[in-house]
């Protein structure tokens, strides 16, 4: 048995696998940093320039978002990936920044590998960069933030403008800056611990096609490019009462492959009958839990729209699966898909609906648009972009949405620090003169660190 273990190992490993240690995978994983920082590194700041993506069945993206444009990569490579991951979660967490956070980590692995190579142990850079870390969130935190609530809805607007500088909104930044931070205060809530917390999800964000893109307007209210099923039905509901259904309401058919016998033809009658009654009976249940809005993701035929109109209730479908889930969670209700309880009947209770002060239809721009304004559980506003066609729309969806994400942002953690390379050139400084007072090995990173900082503060 000892002999098996004595053998000497093969190069290649089981799985048509190759091994590679030490130098040469620590410069190809430098390498694959460096050429995806490369890649964004020309659409960073304000005159970063945008680039055109096009996929393999021929769609087209024009962005300069690090996060959109890593996305859309196809990257095989383990560190390549890393890089990706870290955008992501840039993008998920802060919602900016995205180019930038690669390209720091790019660089400070290219300046960790030379200190490698100068046979510095991994284990120390590692220990000098965190050294550095924790030194800069501290004197961040103590010498350069400063207090939201000292300085005003001014200093919001001049965050959003910031964010926005290098967008495709950079030249209209003053008009939507305003309306980004008028958007996210309007969704304000507060949590079991009173804190105050602003979902960018409640924001909904339309885009309609035509007039330039200073004709976008904030709605207060949740929005949806829907209409009602038809147009005897009332386009205005006051203290409505909403129910939000994922499930169809159109005449029962039976499924593909269930076939019936019968030796009567007044049997067969009394099948379709039957068929008619029992989407009719899950309408009569949703009415007499009192709702008089009703959403659905799926289609309304004929038949149910003469009952709804009788009703006098308004009745909206094919909508948005998204959109029923902001609407459910921001008026109390519970998304339905199906009407069935645990002991096979049928119910709908009054606890499913949710409550808004008005549901109503109104024309916004060239579109009809349903409102859902006054919500009971949570707050909502809308925004609806204007553009020329729909790679423009897109774009501007993505920098409105890097907009609140910053502001909200900086609302819930309540300071804000100087912009324009400042920090960065403070953080150079700062470190230089910290990097005297530590022993001797830790002084290569502090230096590589605030080297890398007065770099940035010339992006």
């Amino acid at each position: 048995m000892a002999q098996v273990f004595q053998q000497p190992r093969s190069g290649t490993l089981f799985l048509n696998g190759e091994k590679i240690s030490g130098s040469d995978i620590r410069d190809q994983n430098v390498l694959a940093t460096q050429a995806i920082a490369n890649v964004v590194k020309s659409s960073l700041g304000p005159v970063g320039l945008d680039k055109m993506l096009v996929d393999d069945i021929g769609d087209v993206t024009v962005t300069n978002d690090g996060a959109t444009i890593l996305g859309l990569l196809d990257i095989e490579h383990p560190a390549g990936k890393i890089l990706v991951e870290l955008a992501q979660q840039q993008d998920k967490e802060v919602g900016d920044g995205t180019t930038s956070v690669v390209i720091i980590a790019a660089e400070l692995l290219r300046r960790a590998n030379e200190l490698v190579k100068n046979k510095i142990h991994p284990t120390t850079i590692i220990s000098g960069y965190r050294l550095a870390l924790r030194e800069a969130i501290k004197y961040l935190t103590d010498v350069m933030s400063t207090k939201v609530e000292l300085l005003g809805k001014n200093c919001l607007i001049s965050i959003a403008k910031t964010s926005m500088s290098s967008k495709i909104l950079g030249s209209d930044a003053d008009f939507f800056a305003k309306m980004a931070v008028d958007a996210i205060q309007s969704v304000k809530s507060t949590n079991s611990r009173q804190e105050s917390r602003y979902p960018v999800k409640a924001v909904n964000i339309l885009k309609a096609h035509g007039q330039s893109s200073r004709e976008s307007m904030l709605v207060k209210g949740y929005a949806m490019n829907c209409q009602v099923a038809s147009q005897a039905m009332k386009t205005r509901i006051q203290n409505a009462k909403i129910a939000c259904l994922d499930m169809n309401l159109q005449k029962v058919r039976m499924a593909m492959g269930v076939n019936i016998t019968i030796d009567d033809p007044n049997q067969l009658e009394a099948i379709r009958q039957r068929e008619t009654q029992m989407v009719l009976e899950k309408i009569q249940l949703i009415l007499k839990a009192g709702a008089n809005v009703i959403f659905t993701t799926k289609g309304i035929d004929d038949m149910c729209l003469k009952t709804l109109v009788e009703a006098k209730v308004m009745g909206v479908r094919r909508c948005k699966k998204e959109d029923l889930r902001r609407i459910a969670k921001a008026t109390g209700a519970t998304l339905i898909s199906s009407l069935s309880n645990l002991e096979g009947d049928e119910v709908f209770e009054a606890s499913s609906l949710g409550s808004a002060e008005e549901v109503v239809q109104e024309r916004i721009s060239d579109d009809e648009c349903i409102l859902v304004k006054g919500t009971k559980a949570f707050t909502s506003a809308s925004i609806i972009l204007r553009g020329s066609n729909e790679y423009q729309l897109d774009e501007m969806e993505r920098s409105i949405h890097d907009s609140l994400s910053v502001v909200k942002r900086t609302l819930e953690s309540g300071v804000v620090v100087p912009g324009g390379g400042a920090v960065e050139t403070a953080l150079s400084i700062y470190l230089e003169n910290f990097a005297t007072t530590v022993v001797r090995p830790f002084i290569f990173f502090t230096n590589r660190v605030s080297g890398l900082a007065r770099a940035a503060s010339y992006c």
